[in-house]
C-alpha cells in the first residue's frame, strides 16, 4: 500500500443540526488499500461522517476529497466506485435473493458474478428464498452482497454485523479479509473491538465529533504507557517494571510464584479511557 495514496482526505468536517453540533472540525485520511476502523459512543458521529462521505448528507464546513471527487457534488459514475452497506437497508421483500442481487448487478459497469457473490455471504441455500422470509441475520448478509457486487474501490460498511450469530460473524470477516487482499479500500464502523483488531490496519477513535486517535492498535495500546498489573497469590502491583517486580517475588517465593498473572491495556481500556467512559462497549 502507498504511504501517498489518498482515497478519503476530511479536512476541518463539521455538522451541525440546528444549534447542536454532531462534528466539530474532523480531520481523517484513509489509504489506498486499508482497511480503517472506526470506533466511537452512540452520538459520537461515526454514522454522519461516512453519510457525509458517501454523499447521502450534506455537511456545515469543512473539506471532503473521497476518490478524489467533492462526494456532494459527484456524478454516476463515481457512484459505481463506492458499496454501501449501510447501517439500516430497505428489503425488496417480494424478491428472492438471487433476483435482488441480480437486479442490482445491472446497476454496475463490472459487476461480480451473482452466484459468486451470493456464496460469499454464506446465502447460496437461500438463494430461491423471498428476501421476507429470511432472518434477520440474513438478511444482513444481503445486504453486504450489495454492497460488493459492484467490485466498489472503496466500501463503506456501517456496523455491517449488528445481528449476526458468532458463525457468521467469522465468515463475514473472511469475506472482508478476501475483499482487502485484492486491493479493496475498506471504511468499517463498529461496536466490537474485537471486530477492529481483526479486521483493520489502523483504528479511528471518534468522541464528541472530533477524532481523538488513529493508529494500529500497538499503537493506541502504547498511549496506555509501559504499566502493568502484576497478581500473585499474595499481593497486586502496578509497575512499569513488570520483569524486575516478578524477578524478586521469584527470589521471594524460592522460584515459583503462585497464582502469577501479568495484564496489560487492552484496547478496551485504552478506548474507554479516549471517550471518557467506564461503560463496556456490545
Amino acid at each position: 500500500m502507498s504511504e501517498t495514496a489518498t482515497v478519503v482526505r476530511v479536512r476541518g468536517l463539521a455538522k451541525n443540526y440546528g444549534p447542536a453540533e454532531v462534528l466539530r472540525g474532523l480531520d481523517l485520511d484513509v489509504h489506498k488499500g486499508e482497511t480503517l476502523a472506526v470506533l466511537g459512543p452512540n452520538g459520537a458521529g461515526k454514522t454522519t461522517t461516512v453519510e457525509i462521505l458517501e454523499g447521502h448528507r450534506r455537511r456545515t464546513g469543512g473539506e471532503v476529497e473521497v476518490l478524489g471527487t467533492d462526494p456532494g457534488r459527484a456524478g454516476r459514475a463515481w457512484r459505481a466506485r463506492i458499496g454501501i452497506v449501510a447501517q439500516h437497508a430497505s428489503d425488496l421483500l417480494d424478491m428472492t435473493v438471487a433476483e435482488t442481487v441480480r437486479h442490482f448487478a445491472g446497476y454496475y459497469p463490472d459487476p461480480r458474478d451473482t452466484d459468486d457473490v451470493i456464496a460469499a455471504v454464506g446465502l447460496t441455500a437461500q438463494r430461491k428464498q423471498r428476501i421476507g422470509r429470511l432472518s434477520g441475520g440474513q438478511r444482513r448478509r444481503v445486504d453486504v452482497a450489495l454492497g460488493i457486487i459492484g467490485r466498489p474501490e472503496l466500501l463503506f460498511l456501517d456496523e455491517p454485523t449488528t445481528g449476526f450469530d458468532p458463525e457468521a460473524r467469522q465468515q463475514f470477516w473472511q469475506l472482508v479479509r478476501g475483499l482487502a487482499a485484492e486491493g479493496t479500500t475498506i471504511l468499517l464502523t463498529t461496536h466490537y473491538l474485537d471486530e477492529a483488531e481483526a479486521l483493520a490496519d489502523r483504528v479511528a477513535v471518534i468522541a464528541d465529533g472530533r477524532v481523538r486517535a488513529i493508529g494500529t492498535t500497538a499503537e493506541l495500546r502504547a498511549t496506555a504507557g509501559d504499566e502493568a498489573d502484576v497478581a500473585w497469590r499474595d499481593g497486586c502491583e502496578r509497575t512499569a517494571h513488570p520483569t524486575a517486580l516478578i524477578a524478586r517475588l521469584a527470589k521471594e517465593y524460592d522460584g515459583e510464584v503462585p497464582a502469577l498473572s501479568v495484564t496489560r491495556p487492552s484496547l478496551e481500556d485504552v478506548y474507554l479511557t479516549m471517550i471518557g467512559s467506564k461503560e463496556t462497549t456490545s
